[in-house]
């Protein structure tokens, strides 16, 4: 056979496949039908405390969403009617609806159905109720961006090489703790939310000793405290203050850490300070073990105790110790272990469940603003499971203490009202750090809510919320 046959073949099958085909099935069709699920107008009819107020609803069409005015609280939930027209010969499945409502919602969804057989039409129907709302509006952030994330800004450039453990935020500054070049320096706020940089060099004239003689700090009320690494055989572990960055630091502690019993060998790879208004708190340095140094602190720069005392588990590298408000409460946990409630010499009487958020989740704070209590995390990319570094916020408002708090937390659904991604990538040494700053009024009432999130060679974040409102 030659070429010619065969493609005559091959063309004579295929006109014979399609005669075959075409004769033998019939394909369906679309079939004109008068039954439509139109929603031209709805209306709730018995709102109010008397049941005799009507509520009309308004109809997005694109994104079958119905709002409705507020609701007074004193409706009767448990059998509330709706009244729409609709397309001929098209009702509600059902007009008498009951919706849940407990004190402290400010708003429940619930879906109606349009019916015409055999077609239907599903809205969501946003019910909200008239209540006083508090806390901050997260469905508005301002987000000014310094991380891997591609969202924003490029990564700040200091975070590269290993070279930035630790890093602070006030509201005012973002302190940059480096092991290279730029060495310590803060960024000035403002200047970030105008897409600047214009880094503000700390003076470390006498900054010397250690394995590193900078590694971790924090930003406190304006002032700025950095501590050196100290590991087995290179001490002394020091923390400085700057109440000033342009001029020399003061030394607040230069510790032998040899003379510390049962303070363990490694400090420094962890920083944490808790301090009121007055400067009073505590610093915590964990060691590698089970090993915690507790510094008291008083007027920020007096160090008048220095102890050791051990945790019921060894919380590594990457852990924290951030006292819980101004309390005797304090959160402890590490990169792989769960969130802890413990007071300052480590007896814990609250730990989450292993489940309940990320277990990576690290450096925990309390957020009270405008009438409600946050839970602010930031994981840490450590590795295996754990490769993000996420900013999170978890509203844990219920409940009279901290634990009481988290026990109701822990019984809800456990979503975050807020996250933000920092990075998508492990660390073999993350040092990563969470933050937060209330912006008052001239009346001194909460205004603002700013977050803070960093994490090694991946760069740091600002989000800025307001605070809620009642909007019709």
């Amino acid at each position: 056979m030659n070429f010619n046959q065969t493609i005559g073949g091959i063309l004579l099958a295929f006109v014979s496949f399609v005669g075959f085909t075409s004769c033998s099935e019939d394909f369906p069709k679309n079939m004109e039908s008068d039954k439509y699920t139109d929603l031209k107008s709805i209306k709730i009819v018995n709102a109010g405390p008397l049941g005799n107020e009507v509520l009309e609803g308004s109809i997005d069409e694109k994104t079958k969403t119905i709002t409705f005015p507020r609701l007074d609280t004193l409706t009767d939930f448990s059998g509330v009617i709706f009244e729409a027209e609709t397309s001929e010969g098209a009702k509600l499945e059902k007009d008498t609806i009951a919706i849940p409502f407990q004190s402290g919602d400010a708003s429940k969804d619930i879906f109606l159905k349009v019916v015409n057989s055999p077609r239907f039409k599903e809205y969501k129907a946003v019910i909200r109720f008239d209540v006083p709302v508090f806390g901050a509006d997260f469905g508005k952030p301002t987000v000014y961006d310094y991380s891997s994330n591609p969202v924003g800004n490029a990564a700040y450039t200091a975070f590269s090489g290993g070279l930035v453990r630790g890093t602070g935020f006030d509201g005012k500054h973002v302190l940059i703790i480096s092991r290279g070049t730029p060495g310590v320096h803060l960024l000035n706020v403002e200047d970030l939310k105008n897409n600047q940089i214009k880094p503000i060099q700390v003076n470390t004239t006498g900054v010397t000793g250690g394995t590193f003689p900078v590694n971790m700090g924090a930003q406190v009320n304006g002032r700025t405290y950095v501590a050196s690494l100290s590991t087995s055989g290179a001490s002394p572990l020091k923390l400085y203050l700057w109440e000033d960055p342009a001029a020399a630091p003061q030394v607040i502690a230069n510790i032998n850490v040899g003379s510390i019993a049962g303070s363990g060998a490694r400090h420094g790879d962890n920083f944490s300070i808790g301090l009121d208004a007055s400067g009073n708190g505590y610093a915590f340095f964990i060691s590698g073990g089970t090993q915690v140094m507790r510094l008291k602190i008083e007027n920020y720069k007096n160090v008048t105790e220095t102890v050791a005392f051990n945790t019921v588990a060894t919380y590594g590298q990457w852990s924290y110790y951030n006292r819980i408000g101004n309390s005797e409460n304090f959160f402890v946990t590490g990169h792989d272990k769960v969130i802890s409630v413990a007071n300052n010499g480590g007896g814990v009487s609250y730990s989450m469940g292993a489940s309940s958020i990320p277990v990576h989740s690290g450096d925990p704070r309390v957020i009270e603003f405008n009438g409600e209590r946050y839970l602010l995390v930031v994981t840490v990319p450590r590795g295996g499971a754990a490769v993000d570094a996420v900013m999170r916020v978890y509203n844990i408002t219920r409940g009279a203490s901290i634990v009481d708090a988290l026990t109701a937390f822990e019984q809800g659904d456990k979503k975050p009202v807020y996250e933000f991604g920092i990075s998508g990538n492990a660390n073999t040494a993350p040092g990563t750090q969470s933050g937060f700053h209330i912006v008052k009024n001239a009346e001194g009432k909460d205004e603002k809510l700013m977050i803070y999130g960093a994490t090694s060679d991946a760069g740091f974040t600002i989000v800025e919320f307001p605070i809620n409102v009642l909007e019709d």
